[in-house]
């Protein structure tokens, strides 16, 4: 074993490391610092001890923990842990989704006071500004969300050593 972890590495196995980091950094294993780190030194890497010791802190593919999650027997547990709607969107996404909520709200509790001030409801222009910039919002975030389910069931249809 020692022999090959000082055999030269090729540009294909390179690919496979960064991919398996960038399942890592998908699963909130890798920081977005420490991704980019590693994944220069999987580049830069020569040998086989090279790519290993990037990796060796991750549990592989299709680690147990990963098998047990999808077994019928843990099916009950893994719906009652199901994370939330934005769990899954990139902090930028989550972020712009907490603003577009303050704004909305503000805009609706002025629209209310308004219309308990004046003794009967006005137009409701609040609607103008949750309608477009949410609906545009929401575009982006679905695209998002497909294009990462993408990436994790072509990651989970590739077998191990392939990539």
């Amino acid at each position: 074993m020692d022999d090959r972890r000082k055999m030269r590495t090729s540009d294909r196995e390179r690919e496979e490391v960064v991919g398996q980091l960038r399942a890592a950094l998908d699963d909130g294993r890798l920081k977005m610092e420490e991704y980019v780190d590693r994944m220069g030194l999987a580049y830069e890497a020569v040998t086989y001890g090279d790519l290993a010791a990037l990796h060796a802190d991750l549990p592989p593919a299709g680690s147990v923990a990963q098998r047990e999650a999808t077994s019928p027997a843990a099916a009950p547990q893994a719906v009652a842990a199901r994370p939330g709607v934005l769990a899954d969107l990139p902090t930028a996404l989550k972020v712009l989704w907490t603003i577009w909520l303050a704004a909305v709200s503000i805009n609706i509790v002025v629209w209310v006071l308004v219309g308990i001030t004046s003794g009967h409801l006005a137009y409701p222009w609040p609607a103008w500004v949750a309608g477009p910039s949410g609906a545009a919002l929401l575009a982006v975030s679905a695209g998002v969300t497909q294009i990462r389910r993408g990436r994790r069931s072509t990651a989970r249809r590739l077998p191990a050593g392939k990539g």
